[in-house]
């Protein structure tokens, strides 16, 4: 729980024909994390080829299944093996026939229709030129006497557009209304078309779209309406039938099919990084837990009998970037792993940070936010939202909770400091000591954040740099030094003790940045009484950032304070209506404020100082269900 579980490097060497039953098995397994650590004397990679052929094969399944709904649940046979190439091969051939008959059959349904569509727009517009009642096809003709236009304009523009279109020689004729749109027909000489063409455009004219089966009389174009839709609805049916008899005569092939590439997938998914070949030898290759190197064992010994050969390393320092973490955590501490993971992965050998983040965030956010009514209210929230926020619900639980708890320590409920006896001290009238505690507590947190990387580094191999850098050994004596120095300010008995500590720190971290910074003389001088300065700069800076736990817990008393205030000058309706709006307010505004300052205090305050974040994730190869092939 506190660091990735230790890895060792895994190589097995096995027959080409054999390499998706060993996929399939270390899936089965789920304990085996494909890498690229192949010996250099395996140059192909006929498991690519594999992966090709069941990336094309899912593709062609996943595209039929789109046209069958409500599909049984089909479970994984304990004993079923995967598919090797010859018959993925032949999986893809058929799937390949099924899609080229069912396709056929559904583009025949969807271009119907379409034709329907067209239909339907056509009779919508014969509907609408019922009133005209005249043969359209010699009418809009391009070689015709007249110059036809038929379209809308707003009904306002009616009466000018029929004087300005007299002018033209041209006659305007409504024979529609369509709320505020009046649909015309206008009619003139060809040689004032294109003035015409302005004035309809000032107008703001729409022209009407004659499909060209209204190019006739509107009696002879029902009937052909009548017609057409008969036979597309016969089309139709006959598509849906053919449909239907595909889903019948395939849909338990299919099923089947969904079966095969589910045991083909960890082949085809190893062959990314962890799968070389050479003539009739394969290696599967990656990293596996050591707790579960003797349950992988008895697999390959039931399955392959001795036709296989193992290889087992412990990983070398140098590779400790690129051994992936793997940390099991118990399921109440779950809830908090997305929140250090959206920082970062731990990195192999690094210390695993969510224990102490959950503690120390949740022990801030209390702090911040005290109160036993608000931390009641969080409660009741999540446990409301339990089934949209899941699993992260626990998170909202716990604010709750420790919420509530330091409200005892307060003495303080939805603001009211006289209900409940501070258990502890109350911020407001304790600020001094409330600034002293979170001060403290702050160095103490640093303190620990510094042993923890100096822990860190030494796992690394990085000896140097965790005795002596800002960041290790010497930084931590360095920082103790200081505090105590600041603490005899304050009256404690610590000055010399202190002096020479951060003295003696100070020195050996100025020394190691002398020793590791490559320049001449002048630059080198410069560089080291920079860094070196920046080093007490910082954990100054990075101590009095705990000063805002102070502050949001007198913040918080103060806003109950504001809203008191404000509610003694109004009636008694407004009265309790200030005092339950004004808890409203503290508790959605400064609650997140609270969540998000908390949350910065661990990522920038402690994370940055010990956690790089830059590890790679252990991604067991997995057979996952069926349906989501």
């Amino acid at each position: 729980m506190f660091r990735p579980e230790p890895m060792l490097k895994l190589r097995l060497l096995m027959l080409g024909s054999e390499a998706q039953d060993a996929a399939l098995l270390l899936a089965r397994a789920g304990s085996f994390c494909p890498a690229a650590l192949a010996p250099v004397e395996l140059q192909e990679s006929s498991a690519s080829d594999y992966r090709e052929i069941w990336l094309e094969a899912r593709a062609r399944l996943d595209k039929l299944l789109e046209h069958f709904n409500n599909l049984p649940e089909v479970d994984l046979p304990a004993g079923a093996e995967a598919p090797n190439r010859a018959d993925l091969e032949e999986l893809n051939d058929w799937l390949k026939e099924v899609w080229t008959d069912c396709h056929t059959a559904h583009e025949a349904e969807l271009r119907a229709d379409e034709e329907h569509r067209h239909l339907e727009t056509v009779e919508a517009t014969l509907n609408r030129l019922a009133h005209l009642d005249v043969d359209l096809g010699p009418l809009l003709r391009p070689d015709g006497l007249l110059n036809i236009n038929i379209g809308s304009l707003p009904s306002g523009s009616v009466e000018r557009m029929r004087d300005a279109l007299g002018i033209t020689g041209h006659l305007l004729s409504v024979f529609d209304h369509d709320l505020d749109q009046s649909y015309a027909v206008i009619a003139g000489p060809h040689q004032r078309a294109d003035e015409v063409r302005g004035l309809l455009a000032q107008a703001g004219w729409r022209e009407l779209t004659i499909p060209p089966e209204l190019r006739s009389h509107p009696d002879a174009t029902r009937e052909w309406l009548i017609q057409e839709r008969a036979r597309i609805d016969a089309t139709i049916a006959t598509q849906c039938y053919l449909m239907g008899s595909c889903r019948q005569h395939y849909l338990d092939r299919l099923l089947e099919a969904r079966v095969r590439l589910a045991l083909a997938r960890p082949l085809a998914e190893a062959a990314l990084t962890g799968v070389r070949s050479q003539g009739a030898l394969a290696a599967l290759t990656g990293w596996v837990p050591r707790s579960e190197l003797a349950d992988v064992r008895a697999r390959l010994d039931a399955v392959f009998h001795g036709r296989y050969w193992l290889s087992v390393e412990e990983p070398a320092a140098m590779e400790a970037r690129a051994v992936p973490s793997l940390v099991r955590y118990p399921r109440w501490l779950q809830p908090f792993v997305p929140l250090v993971k959206s920082y970062g992965v731990p990195r192999y050998g690094e210390l695993d940070p969510t224990l102490p983040f959950a503690l120390f965030y949740l022990l801030l956010f209390g702090a911040m936010f005290g109160d036993v009514g608000h931390g009641a209210v969080i409660l009741v929230l999540s446990l409301g939202l339990y089934r949209r926020m899941g699993r992260t619900v626990w998170v909202g639980l716990s604010a709750g909770l420790v919420s509530m708890l330091f409200g005892v320590f307060y003495g303080s409920v939805f603001g009211y400091e006289d209900l409940l006896p501070a258990l502890w001290l109350s911020p407001m009238h304790h600020p001094g000591q409330v600034l002293t505690l979170a001060v403290t507590f702050g160095a103490a947190f640093i303190a620990l954040t510094l042993l923890v990387n100096t822990r860190n580094k030494l796992a690394a191999g990085q000896i140097a740099e965790a005795c002596f850098d800002s960041t290790g050994l010497a930084g931590l004596v360095f920082y103790l030094g200081a505090v105590g120095g600041a603490a005899s300010l304050a009256g404690y008995a610590y000055g010399k003790p202190s002096a020479v500590l951060a003295l003696i720190g100070l020195t050996t971290v100025a020394a190691y940045k002398w020793n590791e910074t490559r320049a001449g003389f002048g630059e080198r001088l410069l560089v080291t009484s920079i860094e070196t300065l920046e080093t007490g700069i910082k954990l100054f800076a990075n101590t009095l950032s705990f000063m805002r736990v102070a502050a949001f817990s007198l913040n918080h008393a103060a806003l109950a304070l504001a809203v008191f205030t404000l509610a003694a000058g109004m009636g008694h309706a407004g009265h309790w209506l200030t005092i339950v709006l004004g808890n409203v307010i503290i508790i959605v505004l400064e609650g997140g404020i609270v969540a998000i300052q908390a949350l910065r205090l661990m990522y920038y305050e402690g994370f940055s100082r010990f956690f790089s974040g830059d590890g790679t994730e252990f991604v067991p190869l997995r057979l996952t269900n069926p349906g989501t092939v």
